[in-house]
């Protein structure tokens, strides 16, 4: 209750320009900052439509998925109309080879949705739900670090003139205990920023892997169009 007390009244004061704020990230960070949130939101939208383009029933195997797509219920009711109007017929076979080829075509866009939700839906839900809130997360604490930090030092500061002050009889002690403060939450926080500056970069680093992941529903799109069962 007493840190937060300090971080509120610390937090007031650099409002105010009554103390000191330390900024403990770099330009570069402060812009990789702004960037992380342009990417969770693009992320996140895109994850969203493409859900909704899949047809089948998502966290299931393929041979489920299959029996609910509309393909694949269209081929079951071709076969089942063939199969009323005889062989002989040759609208019962037009309609029992076009049900074979819908059948075709319903395989082929399940495997192609169970690898567009494998390789760029988890991994598009990953980033903007847990990558990049977890960074988010990291950078809150530190601004809490660095507000502690202040605080302590700003306690330090004013309990050093206090000190300094002729009246005062036994300064020592008081003066001591918060520095040794001062310099603790300082450690935590340049152990809290060092960790997420790495955390920072690497994720930077790895865009041309958030990249690849449309890089890989256009290829499966591709062999899908260029699919000889397209246009039986």
């Amino acid at each position: 209750m007493k840190k937060q007390f300090n971080r509120m009244r610390q937090l007031a004061n650099q409002t105010v320009g009554r103390a000191e704020k330390t900024e403990v990230l770099s330009e570069d960070l402060l812009q990789v900052e702004k960037r992380l949130d342009l990417v969770k939101q693009v992320s996140h939208s895109t994850h969203k439509k493409l859900n909704a383009c899949l047809q089948g029933q998502q966290g299931t195997d393929m041979e489920k998925r299959s029996k609910k797509l509309p393909l694949t219920i269209l081929a079951q009711c071709m076969e089942e109309g063939a199969a009323v109007l005889g062989e002989d017929s040759l609208l019962g076979k037009m309609l029992k080879l076009c049900g074979e080829t819908e059948e075709k075509l319903a395989q082929e866009l399940i495997q192609f949705e169970y690898q567009i939700e494998r390789d760029v839906v988890e991994p598009l839900y990953v980033l903007a739900e847990v990558d990049i809130p977890n960074i988010q997360k990291q950078r809150k604490h530190l601004a809490k670090l660095v507000l502690d930090m202040d605080s302590a030092r700003t306690r330090y500061q004013q309990s050093s003139k206090s000190s300094s002050h002729p009246s005062t009889l036994q300064p020592g002690a008081k003066s001591e205990s918060l520095r040794e403060e001062m310099e603790e939450t300082a450690n935590r926080m340049e152990i809290c920023r060092d960790q997420l500056s790495a955390d920072m970069y690497n994720f930077m680093a790895k865009e041309i892997d958030y990249a690849n992941y449309f890089q890989t529903r256009r290829g499966w799109r591709s062999r899908r169009m260029a699919s000889p069962w397209r246009n039986t």
